[in-house]
C-alpha cells in the first residue's frame, strides 16, 4: 500500500488535477469530510490528510510514502530522510519582509539596526538577515502575523504573501522578497528503495503531468 500525505486548502485544490493526470482519484472529497484516511480508485494507494507543517514528518518517519509540501515548510523542517524529486510548480507565493508604512526599512538595512522580527519561519528569517549582517531578535508566532507590528511587538514580519490584500488591509507593505515558494513532491527514502516498482512510475506520471 502506498500512502500519500496531503493537507487541505490551496495546495490540496491544486494537487487534485495533478493526481487525476497521474490516474489517481480520491473516493470522497476530503474538503467536505472529517475523515483523515481516504481510499482511491487504485487498490494499492490511499490518501491521508494532515496539517501542512506535518507532511514532511509523516513522510520522513514512514507514516506516508510520499507527500506534497511547500518549500517554506520544507526549509523549516530540514529533514534528512526525504527525497525531493520534483517541483510541482503549484501553491505559488512569495516569502516577504513586511512592515508598517511609516517604518523606514531601507534606513534600518543601511545602518544595520537590530530588528525585532515576528515570523513562524525562523530558519528562513535567520538565514536571510544573517547574510545581510543584520542582527535580529526572533519572535515566533503561528498566526495573525500582521498584528505584531501594529501593536509594537515587532518591527517587521517575515511571512508568505500571495495577493497582498491582508497586508494592505492592516496598513502594512511588503518591502523585500526573501524567496519564491512552490510546492514539492517529497518521498520517503526507504520507501523509494522498498517500493521502487510502484513509486518510480508514479513519480514519472507526476513529472509528466506538470511538464
Amino acid at each position: 500500500m502506498i500512502t500519500i500525505a496531503l493537507s487541505k486548502g490551496r495546495i490540496f485544490t491544486e494537487t487534485m488535477p495533478i493526481l487525476k493526470a497521474a490516474g489517481i482519484e480520491c473516493s470522497e472529497n476530503p474538503e467536505s469530510s472529517r475523515k483523515l484516511v481516504f481510499n482511491t480508485n487504485k487498490e494499492n494507494i490511499q490518501i491521508i490528510i494532515v496539517r501542512a507543517s506535518d507532511v514532511p514528518t509523516y513522510v520522513e518517519c514512514g507514516g506516508a510514502d510520499i507527500g506534497i509540501a511547500g518549500k517554506d515548510v520544507l526549509d523549516e523542517y530540514m529533514g534528512v530522510g526525504i527525497y525531493y524529486p520534483l517541483d510541482l510548480n503549484i501553491g505559488k507565493c512569495k516569502m516577504m519582509v513586511a512592515c508598517k508604512k511609516d517604518f523606514n526599512y531601507l534606513d534600518a538595512m543601511k545602518n544595520k539596526k537590530r530588528l525585532k522580527v515576528a515570523t513562524k519561519y525562523t530558519n528562513a528569517a535567520s538565514e536571510f538577515f544573517a547574510k545581510k549582517g543584520i542582527h535580529i531578535d526572533l519572535i515566533k508566532l503561528y498566526g495573525s502575523m500582521e498584528l505584531a507590528p501594529i501593536v509594537g511587538l515587532a518591527d517587521i514580519i517575515v511571512d508568505l504573501v500571495s495577493s497582498g490584500k491582508t497586508l494592505a488591509a492592516n496598513n502594512l507593505i511588503p518591502v523585500e522578497e526573501v524567496s519564491s515558494i512552490t510546492s514539492r513532491l517529497i518521498v520517503n527514502k526507504a520507501s523509494l528503495k522498498l517500493n521502487n516498482k510502484l513509486l518510480k512510475p508514479m513519480i514519472k506520471k507526476f513529472s509528466q503531468s506538470v511538464s
